[in-house]
Formats: structure tokens, C-alpha cells, sequence
């Protein structure tokens, strides 16, 4: 069983940064890929990034592109997002996702059906 659990949300300033985590745990962890997803209240839950983990392979939604930094420490069996620039539409919580160890090819990777383990999600609140 694969658990996942985020930390690092909260409330800031429009403006403001913040840094997600996302530790991994479990009989073996070996996800493909790592990403983040967010769901705004009365949303339905978008892709935000996501990493592949053994070429450390980055990929954006166009909303978040150059303002938020995915990066994983395999080490640590940990995955980071590095959100700066927050605007109040960030606003939503965050989930962490983790994939089957199996190749996911690139035009995958934002495709919720692509992840089968999940956390529980962080709240992220930005204020104007």
C-alpha cells in the first residue's frame, strides 16, 4: 500500500510564494511519475504538474508555467512544488499524485486516470 501525504499549504498574500511536499511511503514506492493536481470549490480537479522521476522530466498546465517548479528527491521519496507569483484564482486544494511504475507517455501525464495513488490534499488560500 502506497500512502502519500502533503503538507506545506496555508494562507497567503496575492504575490506570495509557498512550497508543497509530498512524501511517499509504502511496501515499494516506485511511481513513473509524480504530479500535483488542485480543485477549487465547485471545480473539477485540474492537473498543475507534474515529474517523471528517473530523467526528472517537467511538465506544466499553461496556468501555473513559469510561476510553480515541481521537483523530486528520489533519495527522500519525496516530490516538492515551488509556487510563487500565487494568484487568487491558486486558490484550491492540492493533491498529490503518484503513478503505476510503468512507462506514462508524455501527452498522459495531466490525465487524472494516469495516477492511481493519491494524498488526502493541502489547502492553499490566496488573498488579494
Amino acid at each position: 500500500q502506497v500512502q502519500l501525504v502533503e503538507s506545506g499549504g496555508g494562507l497567503v498574500q496575492s504575490g506570495g510564494s509557498l512550497r508543497l511536499s509530498c512524501a511517499a511511503s509504502g511496501r515499494t514506492f516506485s511511481s513513473y511519475a509524480m504530479a500535483w493536481f488542485r480543485q477549487a470549490p465547485g471545480k473539477e480537479r485540474e492537473f498543475v504538474a507534474a515529474v517523471v522521476r528517473s530523467r526528472a522530466y517537467t511538465f506544466y498546465a499553461d496556468s501555473v508555467k513559469g510561476r510553480f517548479t515541481i521537483s523530486s528527491d528520489n533519495a527522500k521519496n519525496t516530490v516538492y512544488l515551488q509556487m510563487s507569483s500565487l494568484k487568487p484564482e491558486d486558490t484550491a486544494v492540492y493533491y498529490c499524485a503518484g503513478s503505476r511504475p510503468y512507462y506514462v507517455g508524455t501527452n498522459y501525464l495531466k490525465e487524472r486516470s494516469s495516477y492511481d495513488y493519491w494524498g488526502q490534499g493541502t489547502q492553499v488560500t490566496v488573498s488579494s
